[in-house]
């Protein structure tokens, strides 16, 4: 028997060590000041689906009224609105804008986050998608700085070192630029969503292919041209520290002086929040991000084994106005949990013990229990198992398990003696 399609069980090993990423990533983020809060996963239909959650909202799972009868179903088919009064989220951004609007009065005037949870997409199953999945988001409300960018990522790099997973770096853009460089190339206002679309797939199909599709797409003959000309020219920031050289080495001339400050506030603040680490930040003028919330800086985790991004966010200040009808500035970032499950190596908990004790069918419950509860009070994790004919087999599977050691058990034992699995 199979979980539904983009569903999956997870084992006891896998559990446990997606826990001890989870308890990582938590105690960084609690260090740097952030509070973990909590959301239902049910939101409101209206609100799921207000036209900020981009393409994520026709991924949305809706929830039936209750008491419709099948002839109101019918009557409403072409509706859902009609259909549906509520929704599982699909991420934590929109129920934390929710939250925020709901509680600001017990807030603090500039609030720092944490939010783990399962979120539910109705992906089509494949090879590394799911439709249930966890995302880790810290985010910081009340704050229109640079100072709340460069914390954010000064902690989660912090969390990223933590998890032992080195050669990181972030992108970053800021979605101002991005506008204001394709009206500089001669795009119109209302082509410019069709070509951010295109412009995103420039590290999937390359200039050429970019180029091509905005053809294909008639965009403005003279901007592509200009668009063309640009990725063609003879320009690299590689060797460049972040600051106000890279970026505006990396943008056409004449790029605003201040979306250019506030980008090389945030390279200057992660530096000095990084100390005497190496600060991995990378200017990318492509750098899209597709949700449509975002209105300033945007960023992306990558790390060079995988081809695919492990986190990212950005500012969104117009997000929770929608549920106030008052403006608060906002921004957040995500860690890839899946993706970074699967790249990390958390090793088990630091001087805890796994012990297996492996018993007789004659040993008596209360001498089991005594032993049991005695190496628990000293600080281990401790498994009975009846012994079996194939020993090592039990063994074997206990050291996949995460037990360190075993001990065998026979009645009146006083003493155990406990042997390290191999």
């Amino acid at each position: 028997m199979n979980p539904p399609r983009g569903m999956r069980d997870i084992l006891p090993a896998d559990k446990a060590r997606r826990e001890r990423v989870l308890s990582v990533i938590r105690d960084r983020y609690r260090a740097h000041g952030f509070d973990e809060i909590e959301t239902p996963v049910l939101e409101e239909y209206a609100r799921l689906h207000a036209g900020i959650g981009g393409d994520n909202e026709k991924l949305a799972y809706n929830v039936l009224r209750r008491g419709l009868d099948a002839d109101a179903i019918r009557e409403a088919a072409d509706d859902p609105a009609a259909l549906s009064d509520l929704g599982l989220r699909y991420d934590l951004t929109v129920p934390l804008a929710r939250f925020y609007a709901s509680n600001r009065a017990q807030l603090p005037t500039v609030f720092r986050a944490i939010q783990i949870g399962a979120v539910w997409r109705a992906e089509r199953p494949q090879k590394g998608r799911y439709r249930q999945f966890v995302q880790c988001d810290i985010d910081i409300m009340g704050d229109d700085s640079s100072r709340a960018e460069a914390e954010l990522l000064v902690a989660s790099l912090d969390a990223v070192d933590a998890l032992g997973l080195d050669d990181v770096t972030v992108r970053i853009n800021d979605r101002r630029v991005l506008d204001w460089m394709l009206g500089s190339f001669g795009f119109s206002d209302e082509e410019r969503p069709g070509v951010l679309i295109t412009i995103d797939k420039l590290d999937k199909i390359g200039p050429d292919g970019v180029v091509a599709e905005l053809r294909d797409r008639s965009a403005t003959p003279a901007a592509v041209d200009a668009f063309e000309a640009f990725l063609r020219r003879d320009a690299s920031t590689d060797a460049l520290p972040f600051g106000e050289e890279q970026v505006r080495s990396a943008l056409p001339d004449g790029a605003p002086d201040d979306i250019v400050a506030h980008l090389v506030g945030i390279g200057a603040a992660v530096a000095v929040g990084r100390g005497s680490e190496a600060v991995p930040l990378e200017f990318d003028p492509f750098l899209v991000r597709g949700m449509g919330y975002y209105t300033g800086t945007i960023f992306e985790l990558a790390h060079p084994s995988v081809g695919y991004s492990l986190g990212g966010g950005g500012r969104y200040d117009g997000m929770i106005g929608r549920f106030l009808g008052q403006q608060v500035p906002a921004v957040g970032f995500s860690l890839g949990f899946e993706r970074l499950v699967d790249l990390v190596t958390a090793g088990d908990d630091e001087g805890a013990e796994a012990v297996v004790l492996v018993h007789d069918a004659d040993v008596p419950v209360d001498e089991l229990l005594a032993h049991k509860t005695a190496l628990i009070a000293g600080g281990s994790r401790v498994r009975l198992e009846r012994r079996t004919k194939n020993l090592k087999a039990l063994l074997e599977r206990a050291t996949a398990d995460g037990f360190t050691s075993f001990a065998t058990v026979s009645a009146g034992a006083t003493e155990l003696e406990r042997k390290p699995l191999s």
